[in-house]
């Protein structure tokens, strides 16, 4: 295995040339969240002396078993892509690079979705070749989700510089997009071009660092699947109010009076909560707090006042995505509506697509999340019986995808215009 060094600001990480590409597993961007950093925003990583390997996939956040139901058999339950092991030391990034770069490239940063408790940055449906053979770095990213992100507590913000509670998974990712601009260089990127993407969950965060004074200057387009838009049906904050009356039911749960004692509890004791707790409070039970620090005010008022930064976006979903019942038209739901309104407050730099493409083996149609195989072209992982008509839609996916992180134009008209990727296009 022919290897490579590349020194970052803490020290030389060595990763491998994989599939004609240089591949970098696991490069810490934080401190370890343990111990007395449990729940709290993360720490940048300190220096390291000598060469620290990077050709190993990190840890998922400690969350709930996946591998059942039809997510489990879509995307969880190949042998030949096993599951990382679970820890709590889990803020790792993976970088996908070209094997030769001859001028800096645009770096892409995926924030990967799972309704803010499960997820993580090496699912099988992630992958770098296609992106890395367009001349585009890609970044993957773990976030402490759940329990381990989100938790709010006014002890919490009391002890915050910046009076800043339940974000910690959120912050999470702005140090990651930090170390990114401060250290894609030294992998062949160009910290002026970094594009910033997510779906479901991920694109709820990427909507949310885009309304973050945190992150300002840092990116410099985003793409938003599957959750971003104005009134769509789904709420994507939760004031500290509401995130408190949270943390006191998990404290409820857990059978602990003090943050203190919440440090001792065992990470699965978390995730074994979660069916009661969801029970309890209803909705999506983690999502971004309104902290005043990482969010100043919801995200749809930021964006319907006209605060939205002036970079290029690219927004959309499928037909038979979340909150669209079941033998209707995607078209004709206030998913679809809102990103549509979300578009238009936008209408000068945005680009909108509709993935409407049924996919084949079964009868579960353009499903939530089904638009991954495709736009990260590794439609031959799945466990589908995919065609060349299937293979073509991936490559006019990725090929969008690139070119808009590589311009801020996927090559097609501005919105109000529509593209649709699938039976009608």
């Amino acid at each position: 295995m022919k290897t490579i060094d590349v020194r970052t600001e803490c020290g030389v990480v060595r990763g491998c040339i994989e599939n004609g590409m240089q591949v970098f597993r696991g490069i810490p961007y934080a401190e370890a969240p343990v111990g007395e950093r449990r729940f709290l925003p993360p720490v940048r990583k300190e220096p390291w002396d000598g060469v620290r390997e990077a050709m190993k996939d990190p840890a998922m956040c400690p969350q709930p078993d996946m591998t059942q139901g039809f997510y489990g058999k879509e995307f969880y339950t190949d042998p030949a892509f096993p599951l990382p092991e679970m820890s709590e030391d889990c803020l790792y990034l993976n970088i996908y690079a070209p094997k030769e770069i001859k001028e800096p490239l645009p770096a892409a940063v995926w924030i990967h979705g799972g309704g803010f408790d499960h997820g993580f940055n090496s699912e099988m449906e992630f992958g770098g070749e296609a992106y890395a053979a367009e001349d585009v770095i890609l970044v993957t990213i773990n976030y402490r989700v759940g329990v381990f992100g989100f938790l709010a507590l006014e002890e919490l913000r009391d002890a915050d510089p910046h009076h800043s509670v339940g974000n910690a998974g959120m912050l999470d990712q702005v140090m990651a997009l930090d170390w990114v601009y401060r250290n894609i260089a030294a992998f062949g990127g160009d910290p002026q071009r970094i594009t910033v993407f997510g779906q479901s969950a991920g694109a709820i965060s990427t909507e949310t660092l885009l309304c973050s004074p945190l992150t300002e200057g840092i990116i410099h387009g985003a793409i938003l699947q599957s959750a971003a838009g104005l009134d769509i049906g789904l709420k994507k904050y939760k004031t500290p109010e509401e995130a408190y009356a949270v943390g006191r039911c998990i404290m409820e749960l857990t059978g602990t009076h003090s943050l203190a004692e919440l440090r001792s509890v065992p990470a699965m004791k978390f995730v074994e909560i979660l069916p009661e707790l969801y029970k309890r409070m209803g909705g999506l039970t983690f999502v971004p707090v309104l902290d005043g620090w990482l969010l100043e005010e919801p995200q749809e008022e930021w964006i319907k006042g006209g605060k939205l930064r002036r970079i290029p976006y690219l927004i959309g979903s499928t037909a038979q995505d979340i909150m669209i019942p079941a033998g209707t038209d995607g078209r004709d739901s206030a998913l679809y509506r809102g990103i549509c309104a979300w578009a238009e407050a936008n209408k000068d730099n945005t680009w909108q697509y509709y993935f409407d493409h049924a996919l084949p083996s079964d009868d579960a149609g353009s499903f939530h999340s089904s638009e991954l195989w495709y736009m990260f072209g590794t439609w031959q992982r799945c466990w589908r019986e995919m065609t060349g008509k299937d293979a073509a839609l991936s490559r006019q996916m990725v090929h969008a995808w690139t070119q808009f992180m590589k311009n801020g134009d996927p090559g097609w008209e501005k919105y109000p215009f529509c593209r649709t990727f699938g039976e009608k296009q």
